[in-house]
């Protein structure tokens, strides 16, 4: 699969086509598509991965795109301000945030929903109780609200981000809370009361602007 990754303000990304190749695309992200491309609404995963998806935040029902022809594009957006980057399952499968997942495709792609480790983070770290976790052999295409910042993080080494601002990170990183302490903090900062701590090795993807609760990367159209 070529890709091109466009735009300044709220990216695009075009995907060409070769004879028997299909992507899997969040619901509502596709812009536009040629003739030869076939598309349909599918459940990886069956009913229950559909419901732990809306359990996630995300649409129960993926967008699948295939063709069967040579010189077939389609355009996937994400409806919303902010950036596009890649994910290579090469370097090991990746957890996404709600609305931060756009598609993904190769071989033997496995999107399934996957509960955070800690009680704590799943409760109150802002990411949620369920993660979108993609694996296999393939590329990832993540949606970011605003800008992307990136942090390949040292075995060991830690940092705080605050609720809403994560949008993706490797498997093997820990991803855990951290009250903030103090009232002041609390009461006057606008961060609430914990912070996400991310515990490496692995690839962290935070996003500029936060993600506000109801948004998703593709829409629900």
């Amino acid at each position: 699969m070529h890709y091109t990754i466009a735009g300044d303000i709220a990216q695009y990304a075009r995907l060409d086509f070769e004879p028997g190749e299909a992507v899997w695309a969040s619901k509502g992200s596709l812009m536009s598509y040629t003739q030869g491309v076939q598309w349909q609404l599918r459940l990886p995963g069956g009913v229950g991965g559909a419901i732990r998806r809306s359990l996630a935040g995300e649409g129960m029902a993926f967008t699948h795109l295939s063709t069967d022809q040579a010189g077939q594009h389609a355009t996937l957006v994400a409806n919303s301000p902010g950036h596009i980057t890649t994910w290579d399952l090469a370097d090991g499968p990746v957890l996404t945030t709600r609305g931060a997942f756009l598609a993904a495709w190769g071989d033997e792609v496995d999107i399934t929903v996957t509960i955070a480790r800690r009680a704590g983070a799943a409760l109150f770290g802002g990411a949620g109780l369920f993660l979108q976790r993609i694996s296999g052999r393939g590329m990832v295409l993540i949606h970011g609200s605003g800008d992307f910042y990136e942090r390949t993080l040292a075995d060991g080494e830690e940092m705080l981000v605050s609720t809403g601002n994560l949008a993706a990170f490797a498997d093997n990183v820990d991803y855990d809370i951290q009250g903030v302490g103090g009232c002041r903090r609390i009461l006057f900062s606008g961060e609430g009361f914990f912070m996400t701590r991310l515990r490496g090795p692995g690839r962290v993807l935070l996003q500029s602007l936060k993600r506000t609760s109801g948004g998703s990367s593709g829409g629900d159209s």
